[in-house]
């Protein structure tokens, strides 16, 4: 369950370290999460932990060379020596409802002389965030989980649990059990789920997440993935989130939603009853700044080398840079309002985003793209209300309408042309992100399919 800070004049640690007591928590995770999208981390026992929050533990500086082979890219600064610190956000501190007597906090990585180090995640996402605050501009940003459940055969292979149809109540009585105890556990830790459905492909799951704050709205998305994962595998199931686990099947995504607000998150920007579909001008620009920028952009919110299957024409998860109202084959599609709260319920999704990503870099990087349009006044072009794969190229090219790159490979090669999202991520993160990436996209493009599903299938 999560716990918020109390009313009472103790620090954060020592509340944390207090409701870790009183809940006879022996280890707390320290987690953190790589430039390949794994979750990874340490444990203190319980004896030593306000020293561990205030000190940090130590993490060799490779860890950030580290792809999701274990294999270690090459980029200078980050071998054998020199560390840094897994510094936790006493704010994010659950107790885990699948693993008994064990919490689990979100980490900063810290250096030594006590500042944010280049190469950290989260600490990029947060300078986005300020960046954003600088414009006046404030966001609200929430990821749809698209994940596949599994059973695990006798000859070791995987198979889904269900051939239940899209949004089927025999996909729900199949699944009921597994997700109400994920449900559940979600709810101890005041993560708050809002839908929930079985998805098209067999065995596929879709659960909505309510938006928060960015940083708030990253963090929930760690301790969803691990939740999920986790109850899945307590019931002898296996939880996929890997974006193409089975290639004869639906991919899986993780649309982020996101919405514009004034400084103090009262009024929402994003909307204006004059505006094209009630979107703002501003509104407007940030979606043509996440357009400009979304070739190399996905090589952040899609970034594995199994992502690019899913990346499909007539797939319904987006192949081209276009947007429009409720275009679920576009890559922004304009979300429709509830009558309930039109202003507040104004927002976009990209769908080109999936969920092996790492949440503060995807986060991170799409806050970049969009102020980048904003600062800059971009247009996003004509709103697309047809299937943009449907056009001739010519058509296309007519509207600006581009393909997406085909493969991680392609997406890195633009990742390394864009110069706005490399500054936004500075030297250190955007090297080592692009040298691990590459890495990956080397080791795979030399193996089968097998070898791609064994590794991408629960590691996501």
């Amino acid at each position: 369950m999560t716990k918020r800070a109390s009313t009472t004049a103790i620090s954060p640690i020592q509340q944390v370290t207090r409701l870790a007591e009183d809940a006879q928590v022996r280890l707390v995770r320290f987690l953190y999460t790589d430039n390949g999208g794994i979750i990874r981390g340490k444990l203190s026992h319980i004896n030593g932990l306000a020293d561990r929050m205030s000190d940090g533990i130590g993490l060799t500086v490779a860890m950030q060379a580290m792809n999701m082979l274990d294999q270690l890219a090459a980029v200078e600064g980050m071998g054998p020596v020199g560390e840094i610190r897994l510094t936790p956000d006493p704010a994010t501190f659950h107790l885990l409802p699948y693993a008994p007597f064990t919490g689990a906090m979100t980490t900063d990585m810290i250096k030594l002389d006590g500042t944010p180090w280049e190469a950290c995640p989260r600490s990029f996402l947060k300078r986005q965030i300020q960046a954003a605050a600088d414009l006046d501009i404030s966001l609200q940003m929430a990821v749809e989980l698209e994940w596949t459940m599994a059973k695990k055969l006798a000859d070791g292979s995987f198979a889904p649990i269900d051939e239940s149809l899209c949004f089927s109540s025999a996909g729900m009585t199949v699944a009921q059990d597994v997700i109400l105890d994920i449900v559940e556990a979600l709810d101890e830790q005041n993560i708050p789920v809002e839908l929930y459905y079985p998805e098209l492909g067999h065995g596929q799951q879709e659960m909505t997440i309510h938006h928060a704050d960015p940083l708030t709205a990253a963090d929930h998305l760690i301790f969803t993935r691990e939740t999920i994962r986790n109850v899945a595998y307590l019931h002898e199931m296996y939880a996929s989130l890997a974006p193409k686990p089975f290639m004869d099947q639906a991919g899986n995504g993780g649309h982020i939603h996101f919405s514009l607000w004034d400084k103090a998150g009262k009024r929402n920007l994003m909307y204006d009853p004059s505006g094209e579909y009630s979107v703002s001008k501003i509104g407007l620009n940030f979606i043509a700044g996440v357009l400009e920028h979304l070739p190399g952009l996905l090589a952040i919110t899609c970034p594995t080398y199994n992502s690019y299957h899913r990346l499909q024409p007539h797939f319904w998860s987006s192949a081209y840079t276009a947007w429009g109202p409720d275009n679920r084959e576009g890559a922004v599609r304009v979300v429709s309002r509830y009558k309930s709260n039109e202003q507040g319920s104004s927002n976009a999704e990209l769908k080109a985003a999936d969920l092996s990503a790492n949440p503060y870099l995807a986060l991170g990087a799409l806050i970049a793209a969009g102020l980048d349009g904003v600062r800059r006044k971009l247009d996003p072009g004509e709103p697309i209300t047809v299937d943009p794969g449907n056009y001739t190229d010519a058509e296309r090219e007519q509207r600006g309408i581009k393909r997406f790159p085909t493969s991680l490979n392609e997406a890195l090669d633009a990742l390394e042309k864009d110069e706005v999202l490399k500054s936004a991520l500075g030297s250190l993160l955007a090297t080592s992100y692009i040298a691990v990436k590459r890495l990956e996209y080397q080791s795979f493009s030399q193996q089968d399919e097998a070898y791609e599903f064994k590794h991408h299938f629960w590691k996501f």
